[in-house]
């Protein structure tokens, strides 16, 4: 049987617009919660959308590469990386991924199930 993975979540965040931001956020989430669902333990580096937009809020400017960085120590903590699409900064947490020895899976249909409600994740799979 399966083991429990902490999976990596690596796909596009970076957008020009506000509900573009807000799209891609919510977009990993929802994989976060298929593979929560299968009995795995998501990361969610999109999540930091609500950080971004508190530091802004509070006039605190956190650059692109103070975020990676944050993602990196993560993802070295992760056993796993689901990569959902190109963008600069996935691509270079795949690379990453890549060089520390990480399993890669490139869709949710090759994560292996170890509980969980079939027809959750295959309606998040669908949206892939």
């Amino acid at each position: 049987m399966p083991r429990n993975l902490r999976i990596y979540i690596a796909g596009p965040y970076t957008a020009t617009e506000p509900m573009d931001l807000e799209r891609n956020t919510k977009s990993a989430i929802d994989v976060g919660i298929a593979l929560l669902k299968m009995g795995h333990t998501p990361f969610i580096p999109h999540l930091t959308h609500y950080v971004d937009l508190r530091a802004k809020e509070s006039n605190i400017d956190i650059s692109w590469s103070e975020y990676m960085r944050w993602d990196e120590a993560w993802l070295r903590q992760c056993d796993a990386l689901l990569y959902l699409a190109p963008s600069r900064g996935a691509d270079i947490e795949l690379q990453t991924a890549q060089s520390l020895g990480k399993t890669i899976f490139y869709h949710l249909d090759e994560v292996p199930r170890i509980a969980g409600d079939a027809t959750s994740t295959q309606r998040f799979a669908s949206q892939k």
